[in-house]
Parts: C-alpha cells; structure tokens; sequence
C-alpha cells in the first residue's frame, strides 16, 4: 500500500472536534474529492456519507458503540486523516474546495450524524450466568518472586518436557523453568518475544516483536532457539519485521521441508509473509501473502482437504475480520472473507474446536484489545462462540461479555468429554469487577457453561496464557504471564496486583 506524504502545519476546532492535518494518507483508504449535496436531514445524510467512505477501509461503526465524547474527541479525529482532510496545507490557497478528501461540508455532515446519534455513556452488558468466585478445581502454583517489576510477554510450555518459558519486555530475555518453577537457564533477546513455536523437542521459534506498543517500526525478528545446551543459544532467522506475533512452521509448497509463515501485525503497514530456509536455517527468499496489516493469530490446517495446507487468520484492528487463506499449491493463496467485525472490537484470540459435537469446526473467539483511540469499556467486548453451520460459515450461538478479553483456549480440562474454556482479559474493567481478568468456563451440560472466576487477580495482570499438561497427569493445567506496569485506561486507578510475580500456575486438580 503506498502512502502519501503531506505536511503538518496546524489544527482546528470543528464541532467540538479537535481535526489535525495530515502527515501520512492511506491511499487505498483515501476519499476522491467529491461533495455529496446534503438534503438537510442529519441522519440521512450521515448514514450515506457514512456508508460511502467508512466502509471502504472497515467495517461499519454503528454510532452507539462509542459514546458522544469519545467520538468526537477521539475516534472521529483520528479517522479524519483516512478521508484526506488536511486543510491548512501548502495547497489550500490554492484551491479551498480541494482537501485532497471528502468535502469539509461533508466530513461536517459525518460529525454531525455521530453527535447526534452517539449515546452520552455506554451502559454495561448484563451477564447472561452469574460470576462465580470458586477455584474450580485448580490449584496455585508460584514460581519465587523478583525484586525487579515483572513485563511478562509470553509464558510458553515445552509440551515434550513440561518446561515452561517466559520473556519479559524490560529485561529482553528468555528463561527456562523447571517443572518445579526454578529458573535454570536464560538467554538475552533484541527485544521480547511474545510467542513460540516448538518445532520439536530441542527447538523453538521465537516471534520478538520490537516494539510492542502499535506503531509502525520494523525492528522485530525471528530468532530459533536451540534448547538442550547448557546455554540457551540463539540464531536470526529474519529481520526487520513489522512486529511479528507468531511463526509458524508449515511445508506450503509439499517440498519436504517447512516455510516459516510469520504474522507482522505492524500498525498502518504490516502483513503476513512466508519465509524459505536455506541451508543455515536463516532466512534466504521472502514472500508477501499479504500487506493487510493488524494480524494478530493464525491457524495452519488443510481446510479444504486438497493435501496443502492452508492458512485461518485473525485480523485484530482497522480492518477487523477472520479470513481463510486456501493453497493455491504453486506457492501462493487465495484470499476469502469469512468474518467481519467493527474497528472497536479489537480482536484478539480464536479457536476452530467441535463444541456441539455435529463433525464442524466452531469458532472460539474473543475481542478486547482496547488501548487505541477509544479508551472506555465496551460491553461488546468478551467470549463469543460461532457455529460452523458448513464449509466455515460461522453463526454466533453465545456470548459472555468480559471487558477487554485478550485471550481463550479451549479443551476439555474437566476430562468429562466436553470442551471448557479459559479466558483472560488484559483490559478488564479493574476498579470494578478485577475477577472478570481470569475466567473458567465450564461446560457441564450442552452448551451450558458455569462462569467461575478463580481469584488470582492479586496475583498480577495476565498478558499471556498457555496450556498443557505440565506435570503430565493427563490433565491440563494453564500458565499466566503477568505483564504487571503499563497500558491503563481507566481513570483515578492504582494497581493492587503482585508487581514482581513473573507467572503463576493452574494446577488442574478437579476430581470428576
């Protein structure tokens, strides 16, 4: 996608609306300079404006998502530079009617529709099952404290060795546990690594991200990890990608040997691209599956039982959906839209499991990042479970709202022949109901689940989660990784949780 540069000069007050001129402009989002001759009925003429430009790069925002002041402060502020607005600008003397976008009567109209339409506050969601706090069955397993504050990006179990991994943002490292929860080894990274992939039993493939706020600096890498010296070591596999959140390692073209499929959510630019091996094991040609930005998970599987494998992938900001990439078996893949979703959902886990038992594939799937510019709770946010109805067309059949859902894996912890869910939620609401950050759902009848909130909120706030079954009972038994300092949104808030806990364990102790 290219982007065109113009120059930031000054600001202006427009309804309320703080505008900034332009200094980057999407141009495949980008309005051409057309001005709809308005008819004077607020709504009707936001709805169309609204349906004829806000849709060209997302999903429809219906007005009630947001609240009046979040709209017009922050959400319509920062989408003005995808229309083009950018007057003030070194061409504007030149030709006012031109802002290189939409109409300024226009983008009036649009603001016009949102204020109008836009409730004062969002009220919560009621919860459809009560909260229960109950342990459910697990018990509390810590590892021994530090005296530093813990930034815990990932928390990953070696499913061969029971071996749990953890990186932190701050100190830039890798450390290996003991299945007593003993550090035994640590290795320093370029930046933190936020996921894993164990490509057998002395190997993993770490995604570092770089940055890990949303912006649109390359500087992530792929590195592989050799774990069975008495030193962790480390190679780079690739550079110079636009925050990589997961790698997975899948032999697309049936060679024999695997591709590294590497997901760069990025911010504006990013996208998914598959790497080729050489003989060292580093990166030797690199091929762009997509520019789409914002991918946040993937799943390899042959969905369409052709023999390739193809690609599941979520898309968590702007462009919000879940897409099915299909093998084209000559290196490349053809795209098609499974599910779409509005730009505030902020979507951010999925998981294809038989939850009704019919033979299909179901959709597990939460939203909740919510840290870009509409920082309020939304009770759309949680646990969503889709039916697959046929050929990966997804029905919702049930929602939970949970506020800021990060996270869910779903198995059958109970070992009762159903598949139960786990959740965290990094941006849950905290001053209120900090319970909501860990919930395990159990399904003890047909798609009828307890709600129980296992209190281990004090213990930290869980960026990160993983599965398996660590003391290997049968059962498994779940980690969370405590990204402790850093990205609260609400207001006259101070944290009570455990600062220097890096990650605590769920021993799944149920009996049945």
């Amino acid at each position: 996608m290219k982007l065109k540069q113009t120059f930031l000069f000054t600001s202006f007050i427009l309804s309320g609306v703080a505008l900034l001129s332009l200094s980057t402009v999407l141009d495949g989002c980008k309005s051409k300079s057309t001005t709809y001759k308005l008819t004077g009925d607020t709504i009707a003429d936001g709805k169309y404006l609204v349906e004829l430009h806000c849709t060209k790069c997302h999903s429809l925002v219906p007005a009630n998502m947001l609240t009046k002041n979040v709209w017009r402060m922050h959400t319509l502020p920062d989408m003005a530079r995808y229309l083009g607005i950018s007057t003030y600008g070194p061409d504007f003397y030149k030709d006012p009617k031109d802002t290189g976008g939409i109409s300024i009567v226009n983008w009036q109209a649009i603001v016009n529709y949102y204020n109008k339409l836009a409730p004062d506050t969002l009220l919560p969601a009621k919860w459809p099952i009560a909260l229960t706090n109950d342990w459910a069955g697990f018990t509390l397993k810590k590892p021994a404290g530090s005296n530093d504050i813990s930034f815990t990006t990932m928390v990953a179990a070696n499913p061969n060795t029971g071996n749990i991994y953890t990186s932190d943002l701050v100190a830039n490292n890798l450390t290996e546990w003991s299945n007593n929860l003993q550090s035994k080894k640590v290795i320093g990274l370029p930046s933190a690594a936020v996921n894993a992939n164990f490509t057998d039993v002395d190997n993993v493939i770490l995604s570092l991200i770089g940055r890990i706020d949303p912006v649109d600096y390359p500087n992530g890498k792929i590195y592989g990890v050799n774990l069975v010296d008495n030193k962790l070591t480390a190679n780079e596999i690739a550079g110079d990608m636009p925050r990589p959140v997961q790698t997975l390692s899948v032999d697309i073209d049936k060679d024999g040997h695997n591709e590294l499929v590497v997901l760069g959510q990025g911010n504006t630019k990013g996208g998914i691209y598959m790497l080729k091996l050489g003989a060292d094991n580093k990166a030797e040609k690199q091929f762009t599956i997509t520019e789409r930005p914002g991918a946040v998970q993937a799943i390899s599987k042959d969905f369409n039982n052709d023999g390739y494998p193809d690609l599941m992938v979520l898309f968590g900001s702007g462009d919000e959906g879940l897409s099915l990439f299909i093998n084209n078996k000559k290196g490349g893949f053809t795209s098609k839209e499974l599910l779409r979703f509005p730009p505030v959902y902020g979507s951010t886990s999925f998981q294809l499991t038989d939850i009704d038992h019919d033979g299909n594939l179901d959709l597990i799937y939460t939203c909740g990042y919510n840290f870009r510019d509409s920082r309020i709770l939304k009770p759309y946010h949680g646990l969503y479970i889709y039916k697959n109805t046929g050929d990966f067309n997804f029905k919702q059949t049930w929602f939970y709202p949970i506020n800021g859902c990060t996270k869910a894996i779903a198995t059958d912890f109970d070992k009762d022949g159903d598949i139960d869910i786990a959740t965290i939620a990094f941006f849950a609401d905290m001053k209120n109901n900090p319970a909501e950050e860990f919930i395990y759902f159990e399904q003890d009848k047909p798609m009828q689940f307890k709600a129980n909130a296992v209190p281990v909120s004090k213990y930290g706030r869980w960026m990160a989660m993983d599965v398996s079954d660590l003391n290997k009972d049968g059962k498994p038994d779940i980690i969370l990784g405590n990204y402790a300092s850093g990205f609260l949104f609400q207001p006259n808030f101070s944290p009570s949780w455990d600062e220097h806990q890096p990650f605590i364990v769920l021993e799944n102790s149920i009996k049945k």
